[in-house]
């Protein structure tokens, strides 16, 4: 036998066994935990249609921490401030590690973005008091169609809406997360 002849034999028995070992392979499935909420139950928490093409996996994580009070500092479901909660949630479902406060969350971590081009899963930014203008202090995680989850200090986790008032009035800007 041929060194050409070999190496063409070679390689037809590598591809042949290619072939077959990759025709065998199962569809992987996702072990959903116990916890895990539908779609339609996820929409009705938040006031708004969870499609496919939605991050289930977001909106389960933030139905998890709904009704959670606010504590200052707090990064547990016995209370949990805004840049903990969202921290939280970026670490479970992103697998992102997220500073601790919201300023530094959008100076490290994000980069700007309009109003008009958020996407689910962007980071949303307030000043809700006295202190430097454009610094935020106030953090949720944009979800889709204008609405937001935060923790807010008098009702704790909840879903509102950019179109609020007061969350106009105190808007800085969007951000998405390096």
């Amino acid at each position: 036998m041929t060194r050409k002849n070999f190496i063409l034999s070679f390689l037809w028995i590598f591809l042949f066994t290619l072939v077959l070992t990759s025709c065998g392979t199962k569809k992987q499935r996702v072990a959903l935990p116990a916890d895990f909420k539908g779609p339609k139950e996820l929409s009705r928490l938040y006031g708004v249609r969870i499609t496919p093409d939605d991050n289930i996996f977001l909106y389960n994580e933030g139905a998890k921490w709904l009704g959670t009070p606010h504590r200052m500092g707090g990064s547990t479901k016995r209370g949990v401030d805004c840049s903990g909660f969202v921290a939280i949630v970026f670490r479970e479902v992103y697998r992102k590690q997220l500073a601790r406060s919201s300023a530094d969350m959008l100076k490290y971590n994000c980069k700007k973005v309009s109003r008009s081009k958020l996407q689910e899963g962007d980071l949303v930014f307030f000043r809700t008091g006295s202190g430097k203008k454009k610094v935020p202090n106030h953090v949720g995680i944009y979800l889709k169609n204008g609405k937001f989850i935060h923790t807010s200090t008098s009702k704790g986790v909840m879903v509102s809406s950019l179109s609020e008032p007061y969350y106009t009035r105190t808007w800085i800007t969007g951000g998405r997360v390096k």
